[in-house]
């Protein structure tokens, strides 16, 4: 065997151009190093970053949790924004001041036709007053009662419709406003030929009363059907006064069928009218000094025994019970009284709550604390009167002012609710026979029910007495323009629309 050199082995090694060992390891130590370096350093990274991670995984865990269990609960549905109508766009020729006069139901009535006459003249609207200084000094503004924000957004397709006069038009910087009374029960004509003038030269005009100032027939038929827009969409009461009105009503139904009582025997009804028919000798004295009292009462010496012959007085309590019971109202039927304070009190009742126990009223309904913020605003009372007696099974007025007109036309737009108008002349007549034994029970009971057949709000055509406005039927008490469309109107009512 032939042995080699060192020197023989280094010689090969030389030819063959290969790296000496310690060469070789160099480099693939220095790879392993960065290798391990690099190693060490991306678990150092990722555990920091998994620390950091399970930290902020845990709040947004827990926040994200929070907000599941937040939207998992039952919640009220938020409500979507009303959809408004687009605004109408025209030039205005002027701007309507209006002050309502009279309770809550006439200017109800007055708001919706001081509406319609600010669409016919292309007029401005400005949120209207409302009556502080009649009888009922009810301090309340629109705002109050009614929701204005809705007023004015839900009719902006009609009216421009503003909450204040411009200060460029107070009095505070010299501006005299002209002031006026339109005309009672005028028709277009009358505002196109007469009103629509004075606007172009006074620019701003105050209605400073506005009770019955629209004629109930011969107006178009776009006009009509705005009124009852305004009475039955625009005009809604406040939250709170809604959400009060929604409670009564829940109340009564859930103790079952109701029947709401307009019982219109209140002081200032008595004084108003002279009807002392049941009061002591003291009582009518009393009402006939509140009758002078106030001058815009103007008829002052009535004989009360002559109105209520003509069938011009509200019953009494006494009457009403009679009334009721030959009707067939049994004993335990549930009556909501919607009135204000019966003169005489409790004491007066006591003959209709004998025949009828189950008689409620809002004050009975409703803690002292939910009535409080209402108290001495006559208007808000009423307009919780107004809603319960629109919901009611049965109306029933015992006089037929504005609340009983009104009601009665907006049952009517519900799908005619039933509403038995009282003929109070007729009434009166069998009450007397009764009393004096011409009339059986049972006789008073059939000849009070044949009376009553047919008033009990079923359709009918609406009256018209051309040369008398004041003696034919309110067109709030039967809008028969908006009750029905197309050929339902020819078959319900004989009519053409």
């Amino acid at each position: 065997m032939e042995v080699k050199s060192e020197s023989d082995n280094t010689q090969a090694r030389s030819d063959n151009k290969l790296p000496p060992p310690s060469a070789v390891l160099k480099p693939r130590v220095q790879v392993w190093f960065v290798r391990v370096c690099s190693s060490i350093l991306v678990w150092t990274c990722l555990i920091q970053l998994f620390a950091a991670g399970e930290l902020w995984r845990s709040r947004i865990f827990t926040g994200f949790t929070n907000q599941i269990s937040r939207f998992s609960a039952p919640v009220e549905p938020v409500p979507l924004p009303p959809h408004l109508p687009p605004p109408r766009n025209y030039t205005s020729n002027g701007i309507l001041l209006v002050s309502c006069n009279g309770g809550l139901n006439q200017m109800r009535s007055a708001i919706c036709d001081m509406v319609t006459i600010a669409r016919l003249l292309n007029l401005t609207l400005v949120v209207p007053e409302l009556d502080k200084t009649s009888f009922w000094a009810d301090p309340s503004g629109f705002e109050d009662i009614f929701d204005v924000t809705h007023f004015i957004d839900s009719l902006r397709d009609e009216v421009r419709i503003i909450r204040k006069l411009p200060k460029r038009f107070t009095r505070k910087y010299g501006y005299q406003m002209f002031e006026m009374p339109p005309v009672s029960w005028s028709d277009e004509k009358y505002y196109l030929k007469q009103i629509l003038p004075l606007f172009r030269k006074h620019k701003v005009i105050h209605f400073n009363r506005t009770d019955t100032r629209l004629a109930n027939n011969g107006l178009p038929l776009a006009h009509q059907w705005l009124r009852c827009r305004v009475n039955f969409q625009g005009l809604k009461f406040t939250p709170q006064l809604e959400a009060l009105g929604a409670k009564l009503v829940r109340i009564l139904q859930q103790r079952g069928p109701f029947v709401v009582l307009h019982l219109r025997y209140e002081m200032d009804m008595l004084a108003f009218s002279g009807c002392t028919h049941g009061c002591t000798e003291e009582e009518a004295e009393e009402l006939k000094k509140m009758r002078y009292t106030y001058p815009w009462w103007k008829e002052k010496e009535i004989v009360s025994e002559e109105r209520r012959a003509q069938g011009l007085c509200p019953l009494t309590p006494e009457e009403v019970a009679l009334v009721l019971k030959a009707l067939g109202f049994e004993k335990n039927t549930q009556i909501y009284i919607a009135a204000g304070e019966i003169y005489g009190g409790e004491h007066r009742l006591s003959v209709l709550r004998e025949a009828f126990p189950r008689i409620v009223k809002k004050e009975m309904l409703l803690e002292s604390t939910e009535l409080q913020q209402f108290q001495n605003h006559s208007s808000q009372m009423a307009a919780l009167d107004f809603m319960v007696s629109v919901a009611s099974n049965t109306f029933i007025p015992t006089y037929d002012g504005n609340m009983a007109k009104v009601v009665e036309g907006h049952r009517r737009y519900l799908g005619y609710k039933k509403t038995i108008l009282l003929d109070r002349k007729r009434l009166v007549e069998l009450l007397d026979l009764h009393h004096n034994k011409t009339l059986t029970w049972d006789q008073f009971a059939v000849a009070v029910k044949e009376a009553h057949e047919r008033r009990a709000g079923a359709p009918t055509h609406r009256r018209v007495i051309s040369d008398k406005p004041k003696e034919e039927d309110y067109f709030y008490a039967n809008p028969q323009e908006c009750l029905c469309e197309g050929t339902n109107c020819h078959d319900l009512f004989g009519i053409e629309i």
